[in-house]
């Protein structure tokens, strides 16, 4: 046998065991043994460790609105929803000179009536003028909800020049601009079936107040 080939053998192989045990990350549970690299699990997805997340809806809309910005406006009256009529004042008087016209909210939702009616009593060629102190809350419409009534005196002739025979009375509406119309003229039934209305011829805002509208005319 022999003997220095053996001990050379095992030389070899005592010095290849000293080798691998030295070298880094041999000794397993090491931290040296992670590789280098690897995420840690406390590592936050945003800075600071936390995330943020929005609710579904909460973008800052706070709700109880329709987008048009004004959910709370109330409409102007219509022709199509008004009931309309006018009475002499008095019901008895022999002359049909002092008119009451009344406009009822016949639909089925609140809306307004603005500043006065454009008059036009038969073929005159212009609208009746407004007695301007007779506006009973100045800048603000009448407001109507359904079944309420305004009003409006008309002082058919008041004396002076140019009578004339009317066998018609037509009525606009005011939109909420003073000097604006709304709509198409509405006809106003007759009380009598001929009107003698002459240059004289006045209209009242409308109010809620049948006398006070009447107060302004009866007197002229």
């Amino acid at each position: 046998m022999n003997w220095k080939f053996y001990v050379l053998g095992a030389a070899t192989v005592a010095a290849l065991l000293a080798t691998t045990a030295c070298e880094p990350g041999a000794v397993a549970g090491s931290d040296d043994a992670k590789p280098s690299g690897r995420p840690s699990a406390t590592n936050s997805a945003t800075p600071g460790g936390t995330a943020s997340v929005t609710p579904s809806g909460s973008s800052g809309d706070t709700g109880g609105s329709d987008g048009n910005g004004d959910s709370g406006t109330i409409a102007a009256c219509t022709g199509e929803e008004l009931a309309v009529s006018a009475t002499k004042e008095p019901a008895d008087s022999k002359e049909a000179r002092h008119l009451l016209i009344t406009v009822q909210n016949a639909g089925d939702k609140t809306c307004n009536v603005y500043h006065y009616p454009y008059v036009k009593i038969g073929d005159a060629k212009g609208t009746t003028p407004v007695i301007k102190d007779s506006d009973p809350d100045p800048g603000k419409p009448v407001t109507l909800a359904p079944g309420d009534e305004a009003y409006a005196a008309l002082l058919v002739a008041g004396g002076a020049m140019d009578e004339y025979e009317a066998n018609s009375i037509t009525l606009t509406l005011h939109s909420s601009r003073l000097g604006s119309k709304a709509g198409e003229p509405i006809d106003v039934p007759m009380p009598v079936d001929t009107l003698y209305a002459d240059d004289g011829q006045l209209v009242t805002y409308w109010t809620t107040a049948s006398g006070l509208a009447l107060d302004f005319i009866t007197s002229k």
